[in-house]
């Protein structure tokens, strides 16, 4: 019996090294969603990546725009034409939008899916209905203006994996997409075929499935705002060291699994707050937990993509969807910048896009309060 017990312990804790090993970096993107008490919605997200600066942009795409999809061929896929102007964060100096909304409060953010984003084969015959992920952000914020829309426009769309040279793979994304009222779904590729999930919790962050980190949550509906009451035992009474018992048992590691539980808890358990300005404050508060440092983040086994990063947490951004602007800081400044789309016409920007820098320079605003004589 006990040569039994040694082998099945060797054997678990080989199985849990392996697991170690293979999970050293972190796919450490989180989403969250907000509700102010007049009804109006705040979303937003984290960007964690620490294998070299996305060098993300303001990028902003007038109405009218002609867009065309990628393939594995090149640029050969579907073609469309902008109803909607569009603001958000692109990546690797391309039009990849890695979130962004529309002017009509429709919001989406891309999520790295490793290991279980898997598309259809792509189909030479239906090229001119395909696209590959980095497009899809463009695809739905430019044609649909709330999610009921998105659900029934993008059933017969054809999403395909297309190599990324910068990072040698295909990248692997799932999605997660919010309008102006806080209705907000998921939509994930597994096993070829496209699966919608409506999710009413406003949380998204890596793999697995998102069906999965919901049956997961089941492992913590112990979790509280109320504190464990002090116990009595023989004749001496214990109680809690502190505030915030009622959150024992709360995953403290940035897994994909467990910065989902966390983001629930901290989302369901948030103040209180009148409006949406007043909930970007908390929307952000949030976020922060999840920031990494350099190294901790998938792709930081990159040593040379480490150059010039501060953070594995390149930005944090936000959005009022239903005001419609958008809000954000970096790695480098975590003065919170603003865009309100309200203010722009799309219709009357050109027809070409606009870049603005994420950063006009790569450092901290720091007030000097310094007194003077």
């Amino acid at each position: 019996m006990l040569k039994i017990l040694k082998k099945t312990v060797k054997s678990t804790l080989v199985g849990v090294m392996a697991f170690t090993f293979v999970n050293t970096n972190l796919d450490a993107c989180t989403g969250v969603r907000l509700t102010a008490q007049d009804g109006s919605v705040v979303v937003g997200r984290s960007m964690e990546w620490g294998a070299f600066d996305l060098n993300s942009r303001v990028t902003i795409i007038p109405r009218g725009y002609h867009f065309q999809g990628l393939t594995p061929d090149g640029l050969n896929g579907k073609k469309w034409t902008a109803k909607y102007g569009i603001v958000g964060l692109d990546m690797i100096n391309k039009l990849a939008f890695a979130d962004a909304i529309n002017e009509e409060g429709l919001s989406a953010g891309l999520f790295y899916h490793p290991d279980y984003a898997k598309y259809p084969k792509y189909s030479k015959k239906n090229a001119s209905n395909t696209i590959t992920a980095i497009d899809f952000i463009s695809y739905i914020l430019s044609n649909y203006k709330n999610v009921d829309e998105v659900k029934k426009g993008i059933k017969n769309l054809q999403v395909v994996g297309v190599n990324e040279p910068l990072i040698g793979k295909i990248i692997e994304a799932h999605f997660m997409v919010t309008d102006a009222k806080g209705k907000s779904i998921v939509i994930e590729w597994e096993d070829g075929k496209m699966k919608i999930y409506d999710a009413p919790l406003g949380v998204i962050t890596n793999s697995p499935y998102y069906d999965w980190h919901l049956t997961n949550l089941r492992n913590y509906v112990n979790l509280s705002q109320v504190a464990i009451p002090s116990k009595k035992i023989q004749d001496m009474n214990f109680a809690p060291l502190g505030a915030g018992s009622g959150m024992i048992g709360l995953p403290g590691d940035f897994t994909p699994p467990s910065r989902f539980v966390r983001a629930v808890a901290f989302s369901q358990s948030a103040r209180k707050t009148p409006n949406s300005k007043e909930t970007m404050y908390e929307l952000f508060r949030i976020l922060d937990n999840f920031n990494l440092g350099v190294g901790n983040a998938e792709g930081s086994e990159h040593a040379k993509g480490k150059t010039g990063l501060r953070s594995s947490t390149i930005w944090t951004i936000g959005y009022e969807t239903t005001n419609k602007v958008m809000y954000y800081h970096t790695q480098h400044n975590r003065q919170v910048r603003m865009f309100d789309l309200k203010k722009i016409d799309f219709s009357n920007i050109g027809n070409k896009i606009i870049y603005l820098p994420l950063d006009k320079k790569k450092e901290q605003y720091m007030e000097d309060i310094t007194l003077k004589k």
